[in-house]
């Protein structure tokens, strides 16, 4: 007879999940996880949606916005292209309020929404489920038929399908390589090394070599611990989750304690039948049913895989779904709670300022300073001038002839060149005296304002300045 005394919290040995992973045995040794192919409602609009996210990935490289890329992101050279807009080091600004609503919109996300993100959205997750995992099932059987060829002696069947699936997995480790690569030299460099001698490129070449090697080990070889010992997302989620966080749960309440009613006997079990479907899908290989866990990243395989077997055994889906802690304990279905509005307000204010900074965000950057350890100069009897440095970021595609225009009484002398010659996509330099009439100063500093022209075309506005006598 079942004990009837059984508890949920029980059941669980703390230690043997908590301070352990599932895919590392006792011994410190891999365990090879052999995840079940679900099948369901959130396994087929994850795979639609993945179909949109490598569209997305390996189309935007293609499109042009001006002449530029719409997105890249050229560490090295510290250039970075946003909705085909330059950023330059000067745009650090811009840039450090981006790493902050990146950082804030993570935080604020996950403590509404969970590993929402990991399960729908994240690049690892998509190529890994969606597109190598696909592979290894049309090439190697399902993962039972997977795990018997891996005990299997070699022979030419063995052979034949291990090296196909590596063949594959290398070839769309190399493709994938290459579209990163396109993110961050442009498309346009990527076509020169694909079709100029290798000589010429060299090191776009190894580049090319060393991301697929990485992409290859990734998928082939490392696969679940990218998400399990590498990514820290996993780890922040233990500060940044709270019991009412909306989670991939098990009701506990509902599903305790686990069985099956045998014929004759009174039924003293819950709905759980204990038939490890949801381990089986698992692609971190965690049994959803110990609660939150770091290996978790809401894939809703583990859903798909409950509501099949629900079904078939009579009883309603969604002994494992989305809920939060406190919506398991209490009975009451998951909502959108005030909590959750406030936050999606939070991310959607961030991301629109993020949005503002972008759009507004000048072609023409100009820094003017009067040049250092140099006092006021008189200008025979009724003026006086102060010696200014600017220093000019051309961030459009054109070359841009700047003259510098003084708005209101008083004159600019340029020392040199009067118009300076800015090539695209570059920063000059320039001096300059600005000379304004005795009349006109009443104190020891005086705003000014600098216009920058392009021919008669007014491209900005810089103010500064002017350095007088005491009054």
């Amino acid at each position: 007879m079942p004990n009837t005394t059984y508890k949920y919290q029980e059941s669980i040995d703390a230690a043997a999940f908590r301070d352990t992973l599932a895919s590392v045995d006792k011994s410190g040794k891999r365990n090879w996880v052999y995840a079940w192919q679900p099948k369901g409602r959130f396994y087929r609009v994850r795979t639609y949606l993945s179909v949109l996210y490598f569209l997305l990935f390996f189309g935007l490289p293609f499109i042009y916005v001006n002449g530029r890329p719409l997105f890249m992101f050229d560490i090295p050279h510290a250039r970075f292209v946003i909705f085909g807009k330059l950023f330059l080091p000067q745009d650090f600004f811009i840039i450090g309020v981006g790493m902050i609503t990146f950082v804030l919109f993570i935080v604020l996300f996950t403590a509404a929404f969970g590993r929402l993100f990991c399960g729908w959205a994240c690049p690892q997750t998509n190529f890994m489920e969606m597109m190598f995992r696909k592979v290894e099932y049309w090439i190697e059987g399902t993962a039972a038929q997977q795990k018997m060829l891996n005990k299997a002696p070699w022979n030419t069947e063995k052979f034949l399908r291990k090296t196909a699936k590596h063949i594959a997995f290398f070839v769309l480790s190399f493709i994938i390589a290459n579209f990163f690569l396109s993110y961050i030299i442009g498309m346009q460099e990527l076509e020169k090394i694909i079709t100029a001698p290798v000589s010429s490129h060299v090191g776009g070449f190894m580049a090319i070599l060393i991301f697929s090697g990485i992409f290859y080990g990734v998928y082939a070889l490392f696969r679940e611990q990218v998400c399990t010992a590498v990514c820290p997302y996993g780890r922040l989620q233990s500060v940044l989750l709270d019991k009412n966080s909306m989670i991939v749960a098990y009701d506990y309440q509902r599903g305790e304690p686990r069985g099956i009613k045998k014929k004759k006997e009174q039924n003293v079990f819950g709905d759980c039948v204990d038939c490890s479907q949801c381990i089986r899908v698992c692609p971190t290989g965690i049994d959803i049913r110990n609660g939150v866990q770091m290996e978790c990243i809401g894939c809703t395989a583990c859903i798909d895989a409950c509501d099949a077997v629900m079904e078939k055994t009579g009883k309603p889906k969604g002994l494992v779904r989305y809920a939060s802690e406190n919506s398991i304990a209490t009975g009451k279905p998951l909502r959108y709670s005030s909590r959750m509005k406030f936050y999606t307000l939070l991310c959607t204010v961030a991301a629109g300022l993020l949005a503002t900074l972008i759009i507004t965000r000048k072609d023409i950057d100009a820094t003017v300073f009067r040049t250092p350890g140099m006092l006021f100069q008189e200008r025979g009897q009724d003026s006086i001038s102060n010696l200014y440095n600017i220093k000019f970021a051309n961030k459009t595609l054109k070359h841009l002839p700047l003259s510098i225009r003084l708005r209101g009484p008083g004159r600019v002398q340029m020392i040199g060149k009067p118009v300076i010659s800015i090539a695209k996509e570059a920063q000059g330099s320039g001096s300059f005296f600005v000379v304004l009439p005795k009349n006109t100063i009443h104190a020891r500093k005086t705003n000014i304002q600098l216009e920058l022209y392009e021919g008669n075309k007014l491209l900005s506005v810089v103010k500064t300045n002017f350095l007088g006598p005491v009054q």
